[in-house]
Order: C-alpha cells, then sequence, then structure tokens
C-alpha cells in the first residue's frame, strides 16, 4: 500500500478503496449486573489497590445466566440500526467477531441475523481475531461495501470474556468483562469514511485458550487441568501492546496523510488503561486524546474499541474530525484504521 496518494485521488485512495466507506450509526450493550473489585477480592487473592493500580479497572459487567453472546450481539445491533434509520430486512451482510461465539457450530452471525429478521444478509463469523477483532471485521465490511449491490453492513464486536476466563486466576478474572458493540457501515463520500489502515501478526502462545480444539479436544483430563480457559502471560502483552499500537497507529496516519495532531480522538483497545497511556506517551500525544472505557467495562475483548467508538460517537464527534481506532489481541493480531467522520449524514 503506497504511504501517499496523488493529490488528484480521493483520500480514500490510500486505502485502496474505489468506494468511500463510512460510520453510518452505533450500537452498545452491556449487561446490566456491575462486578466490583471488591466482589472478586472475595474469592480471589487481591485487593481493589492491586486491581486498579495495575490495570486502571474498578468494575466490569457479566452476563448473567442464560444469556450470551449473540444476546448481547442482537441488543446491540437492534440499538445500531434503530440510530441508523435502517430496517434489519435492509442489510446486506452481518460481520460478527468474538472469541466466545455461543457454541462451536452452528454460526453466532446466523444466530444474530435471525434474531433480527435480517432474512438476506449474508452471515459472517470472525471468530479467532480476539481483542484485535473489531478492526478485521470492519476491513471485511469495508471490502464487501466495494461491491456496489452492497449498501449496508453491519459489524458487531462481541465477548462474554466472563464465561472464558478461570474464576480461580487472578491473572485473567479480573481484567475481562462483557459486552457487545455494534457499527454500522454504508458508501460515504469522497475523502471521508475509512481513509487507511494497517494491520500486523506475530504468532504467539502467550495468550492461549489451550483446550476445546482439534489438538487438545475437550476431555475429563482438559477439564481437571483447567484448559478451557484463558491463559494470559501478562509481561508479554504489555511488551506487545506498548510496542505495536504506537508503531502501527503512526503507519495509519501516514498512510491517510494525517500528523498525529490533526486526530482527534484515539480510539484504542480498552485492556488495559497503564497500556493506553504508555502508548499515547510513545505518540507524544495528550492522554485525553484517548476516551477510555477500561475503568467501568474491564477489557471486553473485541467489544473493547466500539465501546469508546459508541460513547464518542455519541458525546463528542463532529464533522471533519479524524479518528484512529487501534487495538492488538492473542495471536498476536493487531491493526490500526483511520476514518475521517462525516457529520452531513
Amino acid at each position: 500500500m503506497p504511504d501517499e496518494a496523488p493529490a488528484s485521488r480521493p483520500l480514500n485512495a490510500a486505502a485502496g478503496l474505489k468506494r468511500p466507506v463510512g460510520i453510518r450509526s452505533t450500537g452498545l450493550y452491556v449487561p446490566p449486573r456491575v462486578v466490583t473489585n471488591e466482589e472478586l477480592t472475595r474469592t480471589l487473592d487481591t485487593s481493589d489497590a492491586w486491581i486498579t493500580s495495575r490495570t486502571g479497572i474498578k468494575e466490569r459487567r457479566f452476563l448473567e445466566a442464560g444469556m450470551a453472546t449473540s444476546d448481547m450481539s442482537t441488543e446491540a445491533a437492534r440499538q445500531a440500526l434503530s440510530r441508523g434509520g435502517v430496517d434489519p430486512a435492509e442489510l446486506d451482510a452481518i460481520v460478527l467477531t468474538t472469541f466466545t461465539p455461543d457454541q462451536p457450530l452452528p454460526s453466532t452471525a446466523l444466530m444474530v441475523k435471525q434474531a433480527l429478521g435480517a432474512h438476506r444478509a449474508i452471515p459472517l463469523d470472525l471468530t479467532q481475531a480476539a481483542c484485535a477483532g473489531g478492526i478485521y471485521a470492519l476491513l471485511v465490511a469495508a471490502h464487501l461495501l466495494q461491491n456496489d449491490s452492497y449498501s449496508r453492513v453491519l459489524v458487531i464486536g462481541a465477548d462474554a470474556g466472563s464465561r472464558a476466563t478461570d474464576p480461580q486466576d487472578r491473572g485473567t478474572r479480573v481484567f475481562l468483562g462483557d459486552a457487545a458493540g455494534a457499527v454500522l457501515l454504508g458508501p460515504g463520500a469522497p475523502g471521508f469514511g475509512l481513509l487507511s489502515w494497517d494491520t500486523g501478526d506475530e504468532l504467539s502462545y502467550d495468550v492461549e485458550i489451550p483446550a476445546g480444539g482439534s489438538r487438545l479436544p475437550t476431555s475429563q483430563a482438559t477439564a481437571d487441568g483447567r484448559g478451557q480457559y484463558l491463559k494470559m502471560l501478562g509481561k508479554s502483552v504489555w511488551n506487545m501492546a506498548t510496542g505495536r499500537l504506537p508503531d502501527s497507529i503512526r503507519q495509519t496516519a501516514l498512510r491517510a496523510g494525517v500528523e498525529l495532531d490533526e486526530v482527534r480522538y484515539f480510539l484504542l483497545h480498552q485492556a488495559n488503561l497503564n497500556i493506553i497511556n504508555e502508548a499515547m506517551q510513545s505518540l507524544g500525544v495528550p492522554a485525553e486524546r484517548a476516551p477510555t472505557t477500561v475503568g467501568r467495562f474491564g477489557n471486553t475483548a473485541a467489544a473493547s474499541m466500539f465501546t469508546v467508538l459508541h460513547e464518542t460517537m455519541e458525546h463528542g464527534v463532529r464533522h471533519g474530525d479524524h479518528l484512529i481506532m487501534s487495538g492488538i489481541g492473542a495471536g498476536f493480531l493487531w491493526g490500526s484504521a483511520c476514518f475521517r467522520y462525516d457529520g452531513r449524514e
């Protein structure tokens, strides 16, 4: 991808898009149950001070019994569609990214399609991009919209991290919460919408769920060893996130032809407040230009960037603002995307 586009071409050409793609509306669902740090200290060897100092998290939401990822996704989707003035029957595709699907089969995106009544939408699942899933799903949707017969694509990032973390492991349990975010994309005006992106990857097992796949199928032995739960080496996550995210953001801004001081909001993966602050310091950008939800919701994985996107769209975005979204997840997979908001729609 070239770093710059000739002056005679639309800004979107730097992203390789012949048809501009913009954000039409967003939606967000968080479960009503609030789980505070104090509650976790009753069953884990930790303290509110320890959790707060190392993560910035004060509370998170846990999904109630009997509910699943598709339920959260459907609620977020309905909100985005309502705000965008789009009937579910008008959707062309639903791209859902999660590492906590309702079950291995059938498709979670298909469950959401059915619940919405989006009868003609293509359901697509992106199941192993983890916390970077929001970026990857947006890129898939943007490319679907290069087809002239597509005009409304719904992206959903959702995870029930409380179902994937070991209740006995403070190293993961305190971090993750549950949420779903939805973004309605459609054709935009030249020079607006998605301007550029950057992605990267490096295979690592430092964040993994070791059991339940074809290499180590679920068995009594894997259950006894608690292999169905998320395992994470925190130092490795810190090093990768604080190194890769700033570099990816710089590359994305360069490709868009935008200086960092022209970006109004940096919407980063809400894994850890300390990581966010470190990344912003590395970029030389004031931390207040990176809105956060991590203190209230925790790390909501694939929903994470969409929580801050939704709240920012609701309360602060103006016509012409540049936004950079950036996230990193297990894999490792990472990516960033630069949007220019068109407030005329």
